[in-house]
């Protein structure tokens, strides 16, 4: 690893956090085990990331980033509200699956015993979701697919379900995909 650039030195610290997160019955992650799997000093870790909580962060923004780069892209291409919402928990669902760390980080559990901002930064997340599932039904209410007066309830109601497709994910040790049953349950959410 000493010929990598410092860029790609954080990326590697970050891809193998996530790896870390992997794993279904993982102890606690530590810059310990962190450094030994990437056979570098935890000193090194150190020298790209100020603590544990700023490691963790990067993983928040990668999700942030990712996650919302793609729902602006699913705006941009669908103009029914429905179809907007459908897509949304469709690629939560296919996101969580995709990175099984990451959605570790989504439900919380790798944040325990961490730094409470990390949560909080979490819970924000989970509000921007809420509003883009809000913009979407709203559109659709006013398309004719649902009343305004549902909007708000429908979205919470959106974000719970996927929030509980991660966990049942996670909590299966990776086993039960997030997406198992979705065609059935979203024709069930999202009916006028």
């Amino acid at each position: 690893m000493a010929s990598t650039k410092p860029g790609q030195r954080k990326t590697q610290i970050l891809q193998a956090l996530a790896a870390m997160l992997e794993q279904p019955k993982s102890e606690k992650v530590t810059t310990a085990a962190l450094a030994a799997r990437l056979d570098v000093s935890e000193a090194a870790l150190y020298r790209h990331f100020a603590s544990k909580a700023q490691m963790y962060e990067g993983l928040i923004e990668f999700i942030e980033s990712s996650v919302f780069g793609l729902v602006n892209q699913i705006v941009e291409r669908e103009d029914q509200g429905v179809e907007q919402a459908h897509a949304t928990v469709q690629m939560l669902l296919q996101f969580a699956a995709a990175n099984p760390g990451m959605t570790r980080v989504l439900i919380g559990d790798a944040l325990i015993n961490e730094d409470e901002r990390l949560q909080l930064r979490m819970n924000q997340f989970y509000d921007k979701l809420e509003l883009a599932f809000r913009q979407a039904l709203r559109i659709a209410a006013s398309q004719a697919h649902g009343v305004e007066a549902d909007v708000a309830a429908r979205a919470s109601l959106l974000v719970c379900y996927v929030v509980g497709r991660w966990h049942r994910y996670a909590r299966s040790g990776f086993r039960q995909h997030p997406t198992e049953g979705f065609a059935l349950q979203a024709s069930l959410l999202l009916a006028a």
